[in-house]
């Protein structure tokens, strides 16, 4: 929804702090600003929610607080009229609004009512102190800097690394306080590790499946109440395919949008579910040779992100929302989460129900830097905000309290899922294997041709002032046998790939990106028939 940037302290400078909004312009229409000495907030504001009155920076009616808001709380027409009833009047239709008015009426305790993806700052203009709060999953970032005199906060670490100083992130689920001259104190208001501890199991297949399915068509239906078109991120496998399924029940007016070479296992599965729903469909078609060096910069420039493997998704998830941008969407839905809440992946099948359990909440607490955060930039690099409905408190909730024998059954991945919706879901969908994105889009191993260059244009952007390029965790995962202990000792033992790995990997793409020469080369030419005289 919008891009947050702030400088507080006795040496706010007003050139930086312009600096700062220019970078993040790309997350909003429309730079709103409120300036004042050692004070300069404000936003790039995507226009979502009622358009024309939720102007940004939003000021307190005693005019003494100030909010940045980015992101959206689903909810906010209830709290408005729990806070209409206590006597609190509104001027706007805007969950902006409801979100100060909420910090005002309930205090620090309000991130405990706001349901949704959402980072937020708070200043008292007396002392000049900064309330940050960021959603429990992560799905919205802020992050801040310190140079003398001044507290720097933005949406993005691009919007920090010119101070040329260390960056700092505010973690999901954490809030606090910040002085200009002082410490930045951030506490857990909501712990993941211990979500639903103290809540029954819920071990009936029948009862666990009319959970989830209540359970994600209530998210999604929260996420597409807009009168804007809905775009679904669409790639035939099971997650996105519930998204779009689910959107047109409650918001016709959608697009779905997929991304692949032309005969991709994503696209041919995309473009049948979309026929089959009648629902719109753009197919941005690329072959493998359209990656070039140049699109892998852009995307980690535009990402920032710090596994090899998440950048090679964030070269295929780019030209999604580049396409999501020229047709006019601002709102898409993505199926993010389900893999790590349900059971998507071969490791939680390997290891017994404890160490299984361990693995999840790892995933789920780092979804914040790996896929959720390649989302939010991708999208919002091109003015999109995408929505994660599988990641709504609630369903995470419900994911912990169902075992391990519910999500993984009969060697299928996410068996609940497909119980909860076999009704409605085509065959063809609820019985597709679970396929990595850039690998089932065709275009994978054309990116990986390229990293041995990630690290060194991450490093280029500044972005190793929050932190380092590593490894894939996820292959550092696997070496240990799935030993989560061990896995995280080895990652910090030795973070980057070896110039041996990195030239075994390069060997290996170059191999595929040569063989459809090699093959053309080779393949028989056709007689040439001498024209008919």
């Amino acid at each position: 929804m919008c891009g947050i940037a702030l400088s507080v302290g006795p040496e706010a400078d007003p050139a930086v702090f312009r600096r700062m909004l220019t970078v993040l312009a790309a997350r909003g229409e429309v730079t709103e600003t409120r300036q004042e000495t050692g004070l300069l907030t404000g936003v790039r504001r995507l226009r979502v929610v009622d358009r024309d009155r939720a102007v940004q920076p939003w000021t307190s009616d005693d005019g003494r607080y100030v909010l940045c808001y980015n992101g959206e709380v689903f909810n906010h027409y209830e709290l408005r009229r729990q806070l209409t009833r206590s006597g609190q009047r509104f001027r706007s239709e805007s969950d902006t609004e409801v979100v100060l008015a909420a910090f005002l009426r309930w205090g620090e305790d309000a991130v405990h009512r706001l349901r949704g993806e959402w980072a937020l700052t708070v200043v008292e203009r007396a002392t000049g102190r900064v309330y940050l709060a960021r959603d429990p999953l992560g799905v919205k970032p802020l992050y801040w800097s310190r140079t003398p005199g001044c507290l720097h906060v933005a949406s993005e670490i691009k919007a920090l690394v010119g101070h040329r100083a260390p960056v700092g992130e505010v973690p999901p689920g954490h809030h606090g306080w910040a002085e200009p001259d002082g410490p930045v104190r951030l506490r857990p208001y909501v712990d993941l590790l211990t979500l639903g501890e103290g809540l029954p199991v819920i071990d009936d297949p029948d009862e666990a499946a009319l959970l989830v399915r209540v359970a994600l068509t209530d998210s999604i239906r929260m996420r597409v109440d807009t009168d804007l078109t809905v775009g679904v991120v669409l790639s035939g496998g099971l997650d996105s395919s519930l998204a779009l399924l689910a959107a047109r029940e409650a918001h016709p007016d959608c697009v779905a949008v997929t991304v692949g070479v032309a005969d991709s296992p994503d696209v041919t599965y995309a473009r049948r579910l979309a026929a089959d729903l009648g629902v719109p469909h753009e197919v941005v078609e690329l072959r493998p040779r359209d990656v070039r060096l140049a699109d892998v910069r852009e995307a980690i420039r535009i990402s920032e992100l710090t596994e090899y493997g998440d950048i090679i998704n964030a070269v295929v998830t780019v030209p999604i929302f580049r396409r999501l941008r020229e047709l006019g969407i601002r709102v898409v839905l993505t199926g993010d989460g389900s893999d790590e809440l349900f059971g998507g992946y071969p490791m939680y099948q390997q290891v017994g129900p404890e160490r299984a359990r361990r693995l999840f909440l790892h995933r789920i607490r780092n979804l914040c830097r790996t896929d959720l955060q390649r989302v939010d930039r991708a999208s919002m690099g091109h003015g999109v905000e995408a929505r994660v409905p599988f990641l709504d408190l609630s369903l995470v909730e419900l994911a912990l309290r169902l075992p391990l024998g519910l999500k993984m059954r009969d060697g299928q991945d996410k068996w609940i899922v497909r119980q909860a919706f076999a009704d409605v879901l085509p065959d063809y969908i609820r019985r597709r294997p679970k396929n990595p994105m850039s690998y089932s889009s065709g275009l994978h191993e054309r990116a990986r041709l390229y990293k041995p260059f990630f690290a060194r244009l991450h490093r280029s952007f500044g972005y190793h002032l929050l932190e380092p390029v590593r490894r894939d965790f996820d292959t550092v995962l696997t070496r240990c046998g799935n030993d989560l202990d061990r896995a995280i000792a080895d990652g910090l033992a030795r973070r980057d790939y070896t110039v041996l790995e990195h030239a075994r990997d390069l060997v290996g793409a170059a191999k595929w990106n040569a063989a459809p020469l090699v093959r053309r080369l080779v393949r028989p030419r056709p007689v040439r028939q001498a024209p008919v005289r």
